[in-house]
């Protein structure tokens, strides 16, 4: 694999996450437990698919085949996702929606802050931009692990069920392939070891404060997301998503 070859491949897992995990929580909209929480979970929703859209546009430039970000959204298989297996994971009750958020977003913190410094400056830019945005993810989604772990008996319950049931996805967040190794060494992306530290850090010093017990280290975890091996439910977000522009393909007006 060439370095371009790894950039297109890169930037594909973070498009393909933020969108993912973006219209996981657009299927809260009038469902959220409160109207604030609602709004909060659509402007989050809201701020992953724009930066999705500024990485799809970059690697549609990179990849040059006549794709433009819509094409490469609406009009590629599952296989060829390559988003974190834990994005696509359903949205079950609220304490599971966000203990998903907490884990993506400690992750996608620390990998923004690293991209910001990136030798790419294309990437240095858009990394800049949204980590203000997963900053403020970042708090929020820690705020509510915290508040649910730490609260009432059923809330402690249900919280800790969520990180028990989210744990095995987390492995892939902080496992590195070649890839990753290939974008640390050209000073592209982030290097894996002290990202992986990073992430343990927060995550267990969060849990923590949350009387919550995280996963084993070693923990058996699924893993092949990053490589266009899914869950089943990849596929259905996809049916619903792309319904529209597989049925009426290249439709201009209506």
């Amino acid at each position: 694999m060439t370095q371009t070859q790894a950039l297109q491949e890169y930037l594909l897992r973070l498009a393909d996450s933020d969108m993912i995990l973006g219209q996981r929580l657009c299927e809260l909209c009038g469902k959220a437990p409160a109207l604030e929480e609602e709004m909060a979970l659509m402007n989050t929703a809201l701020d992953l698919i724009g930066q999705a859209r500024n990485w799809y546009e970059y690697v549609a430039e990179l990849i040059d085949d006549g794709r433009d970000p819509d094409k490469l959204v609406f009009r590629r298989d599952a296989h060829d996702y390559r988003n974190l297996l834990l994005t696509e994971q359903p949205n079950e009750d609220f304490a599971v929606t966000m203990g998903r958020q907490f884990f993506f977003d400690v992750w996608h913190y620390f990998t923004l802050n690293s991209l910001a410094r990136s030798s790419d400056e294309r990437i240095a830019g858009i990394a800049s931009k949204a980590l203000k945005e997963a900053t403020y993810h970042l708090r929020r989604s820690s705020e509510w692990v915290k508040r649910l772990g730490d609260g009432t008996e059923e809330s402690h319950r249900r919280m800790q069920d969520a990180v028990d049931i989210l744990w095995r996805f987390t492995g892939e967040l902080i496992t590195p392939d070649d890839t990753d190794h290939a974008m640390a060494e050209a000073g592209i992306g982030p290097d894996p070891e002290p990202l992986a530290q990073d992430w343990r850090g927060m995550v267990n010093e969060v849990l923590t404060q949350a009387t919550l017990t995280p996963g084993a280290e070693d923990a058996w975890m699924y893993m092949g997301g990053k490589h266009g091996e899914h869950t089943e439910h990849l596929g259905f977000i996809l049916a619903e998503m792309q319904f529209l522009q597989r049925a009426y393909p290249d439709a201009t007006t209506w």
